[in-house]
């Protein structure tokens, strides 16, 4: 079974940007839509955004809305999600995740789904 990585966190100011990569060797994007997700100290793991397989469509949730933007490098195998306006109640542990998955992928991120999980990597926003 393949892996994913995240990549790319870090401490940023309140306003600053952050862009996180999801390395994902063995799953093709023809076949699978990346999520990511986040999850806060003492709070449950939320739907971020997803980009669908194939056609590449993308589903952001309504406190990104706007600020962030999930792209993908079919060549490098890798999903992006750059992060502007950081806030710091976007501080969270972000995870990207893999999951077979017709049409569009917004239930990806509005049921909080995947098959495959990264480890995660730690966002930090000060404000």
């Amino acid at each position: 079974e393949g892996r994913v990585a995240e990549s790319g966190g870090g401490l940023v100011q309140a306003g600053g940007s952050l862009r996180l990569s999801c390395a994902a060797p063995g799953f093709s994007f023809d076949d699978y839509a990346i999520g990511w997700f986040r999850q806060a100290p003492g709070k449950e793991r939320e739907g971020v955004s997803c980009i669908s397989r194939r056609d590449g469509s993308t589903y952001y949730g309504n406190s990104v809305k706007g600020r962030f933007t999930v792209s993908r490098d079919d060549a490098k195998n890798t999903v992006y999600l750059q992060m502007n306006s950081l806030k710091p109640e976007d501080t969270a542990v972000y995870y990207c995740g893999a999951i077979k998955w017709e049409g569009q992928c917004m239930p990806v991120v509005t049921m909080v789904i995947a098959e495959v999980w990264g480890q995660g990597t730690l966002v930090t926003v000060s404000s």
